[in-house]
């Protein structure tokens, strides 16, 4: 008896080939991306997860994008960037940050910006501007709205991602069938989310493939919901980094011979030494 023939071939059948067949279908009203990996569906297994490029589909780790005029650092600790009176559709973001082993990264710094409804940038203070940390599964999510249009441009949501103590990637997430994808000269197909309507607002996902090794069991899974604090660091004067300390804004730290200011409240970890995280330590 012949053997009903897989029409994928001998590659096994993924997410993304999943979601594809059901939108075709019309069973959910999915807008097919091509930047969401894979990764997270063979980490939720407890598999061996193979190589980033096999699980990923085959695309490369996430590519870099131009930082672009609008960037401030220092932009506040927060998971949701809509306020009371905010106008726009709202949109949430979720996904994982993986390693290119597929193993998921845990603590790694999220930092998102973008323009409001009227396509506006927000360069006198934090409006849609936030960062976050991934939880010990290297998962985050995004609470905000989808951006306007501007001059030149296609929708999109910045974001620089950062493993602790790792190179920070600089890149930009785009929407699927927007008109201005086909004349923006910097969009690229590989960072489209995969976008589907619910209710009155959108769900967005995109998983990040960073250069570096994933920890397949993290010790830690910092969060923008800090922990109860540790020792307390303590009021004026400077102090040496230390991990499980409580910093406020304003201590000053001496790190390998250098000075920071903290400029955003939190509990330190270990990856998140003053020169890996500049959303929480100037240097002085």
């Amino acid at each position: 008896m012949s053997t009903p023939q897989n029409p994928l071939g001998d590659r096994q059948i993924s997410r993304k080939s999943l979601l594809k067949a059901a939108a075709l279908a019309g069973a959910v009203p999915v807008l097919i991306g091509g930047g969401t990996a894979l990764a997270r569906d063979t980490a939720a297994a407890g598999g061996t997860a193979p190589l980033t490029p096999d699980c990923h589909d085959g695309d490369a780790p996430t590519g870099e994008q131009i930082e672009g005029p609008y960037f401030k650092p220092g932009s506040p600790l927060r998971t949701n960037l809509v306020t009371p009176g905010t106008q726009g559709t709202p949109l949430t973001v979720s996904g994982y940050v993986f390693g290119r082993n597929c193993a998921p990264i845990s603590g790694a710094l999220l930092d998102f910006w973008q323009a409001d409804v009227n396509g506006n940038y927000d360069n006198s203070g934090y409006t849609f501007r936030g960062h976050q940390f991934s939880d010990a599964n290297g998962a985050y999510t995004l609470g905000t709205i989808i951006p306007g249009l501007y001059p030149g441009r296609t929708r999109h949501i910045h974001v620089k991602v950062q493993a602790p103590g790792q190179p920070i990637l600089t890149t930009q997430l785009y929407f699927p069938n927007e008109p201005r994808n086909a004349t923006d000269s910097i969009f690229d197909p590989a960072l489209v989310m995969t976008v589907r309507q619910v209710g009155n607002g959108s769900q967005a996902s995109f998983d990040f493939v960073l250069n570096v090794n994933g920890t397949p069991k993290p010790s830690t899974s910092p969060t923008g919901n800090s922990p109860s604090p540790s020792p307390s660091s303590s009021s004026g004067g400077t102090t040496t980094w230390q991990a499980g300390t409580s910093y406020k804004v304003g201590d000053q730290v001496t790190y390998n011979g250098v000075t920071y200011v903290c400029i955003q409240a939190h509990t330190a970890f270990v990856g998140w030494e003053p020169p890996n995280v500049p959303a929480l330590w100037s240097r002085r």
